[in-house]
């Protein structure tokens, strides 16, 4: 069987499709993340900021809970009736769920229907995002032929660093916009709202694409062949959700950074929102550069070379901000570990989700990648807080990064190369075997 010819205006246009939905719905999550404390006030008003802050982030981790649901009815409908109408379901309810949120009064006006509202715009919003990510990375990994994998799966990893940085830049820009006060009471849902712009345009491109991409029915790789065995399919699946649970554990330590500067560190708003900006620009530059670097180096290279950075850094760089906390220290450090901490994870997502049978790949990559998003993504921010609140030490957030990025170079490690023949014969076989 031919592997069907290349169509490069197509697969520019699948990546595009794919990744403004995704862009859109990890924009609303950050968004989120950003305003932790001001949402808290607004659904979860208490004497102790603490409590109120509490709350409002147990409301961000109950829409991480939702995410396997979408994960198996929208990823089982993606495989069974085209990637495109999988991702048409998931960003419809996502609009519904941002404008939902977004226009919902708060507890002085509607009482405790307020957070009621709002805790169930999160499920929607979770259920969307679960659905969204399998059937939007499967989409563009097989819109292009098995060689240029790592890049196009790249963009998935980069609409996220995308969205992450358009929410920072927002968040950032009407903090010095806005007063305290401001934000508060209607700053949180223009920034939301600024999101739902790129509505019609998502649902426009995607109406313009086919329903299966064109290397759907490409030949069988090495790495699918393998996976076809339970033994394989069960090593991707544990390996590729220990993977994925550093990586989101990881991000959502770095969205924290806005609500640590102002919390444990005493910083201005500002700062924290600069902080989080320049994260999330660096990380969007070094997720293409890490799928570009997969499709020549292979997939294992590209992720463990990095990670094993990452992680060596963390202590140091952490160190040398304590002993003089300065703003272009807090800067410096954001961005050198986000560049680092980034990069590995579009080979990850490129050698998980093309390791997966492609029968059941929407399915299997949403769930792969939703589990430990809710059980380690979602409770990410609410265990710093209470360990950071608990214990005083604002080094808590340093062990707790580190912690989490040997347990995923743990993970790289043992994944096998899911790179094809062409590119394991170059430098990746010398390097790091398969």
């Amino acid at each position: 069987m031919h592997a069907p010819a290349h169509n490069a205006r197509l697969a520019r246009r699948a990546i595009i499709a794919a990744t403004c939905g995704n862009a859109l719905e990890f924009y609303d999550f950050v968004t989120y993340a950003y305003f932790a404390i001001q949402i808290g006030h607004t659904f979860f008003p208490s004497v102790s900021p603490y409590l109120s802050l509490l709350g409002s982030l147990a409301t961000f981790g109950a829409g991480f809970g939702a995410r396997p649901l979408g994960a198996w009815v929208i990823g089982g409908y993606a495989d069974r009736h085209g990637r495109k109408s999988g991702m048409f379901v998931s960003l419809i309810l996502m609009g519904v769920g941002i404008i939902g949120l977004s226009l919902t009064p708060g507890y002085a006006t509607i009482g405790i229907a307020a957070p009621i509202i709002a805790i169930l715009a999160r499920l929607c919003q979770g259920f969307a995002l679960g659905g969204e990510v399998g059937a939007a990375t499967t989409y563009m990994l097989e819109s292009v032929p098995p060689e240029r994998r790592g890049w196009a799966s790249s963009w998935q990893n980069s609409s996220q660093m995308v969205a992450f940085t358009a929410g920072a830049l927002v968040a950032f820009l009407l903090s010095l916009w806005l007063n305290d006060d401001q934000l508060g009471r209607y700053g949180w849902r223009i920034a939301l709202l600024l999101g739902t712009s790129i509505l019609p345009f998502a649902l426009l491109i995607r109406s313009s694409l086919p329903d299966h991409p064109v290397h759907h029915d490409a030949p069988m790789t090495e790495a699918e062949e393998l996976s076809a065995t339970t033994a394989g399919f069960l090593r991707v699946v544990i390996l590729g959700m220990l993977i994925i649970g550093a990586g989101t554990t990881t991000t959502y330590i770095f969205l924290y950074m806005a609500t640590y500067a102002q919390t444990s560190l005493h910083l201005p708003i500002w700062v924290g929102m600069a902080g989080d900006l320049s994260n999330n620009t660096a990380g969007m530059v070094t997720a293409i550069i890490g799928g570009w670097l997969s499709d020549r180096v292979g997939r294992r290279p590209a992720m463990i070379w990095p990670q094993l950075a990452f992680a060596a850094l963390i202590l140091p760089m952490f160190a040398w901000f304590f002993a003089a906390p300065t703003v272009t220290a807090f800067l410096t450090l954001n961005i050198v570990l986000s560049a680092l901490g980034t990069m590995p994870y579009s080979a990850a997502f490129t050698a998980v989700s093309e390791s997966l049978p492609r029968h059941m790949r929407a399915r299997a990559f949403a769930l792969v990648y939703t589990i430990p998003v809710t059980t380690m993504g979602g409770t990410t921010q609410f265990n710093l807080a209470w360990l950071l609140h608990r214990t005083g030490n604002p080094a808590v957030l340093a062990w707790y990064m580190m912690a989490v990025a040997c347990m995923g170079l743990g993970a790289m490690l043992f994944l096998k190369e899911s790179a094809p023949m062409s590119i394991r014969r170059g430098p990746a076989r010398a390097v790091l075997p398969a």
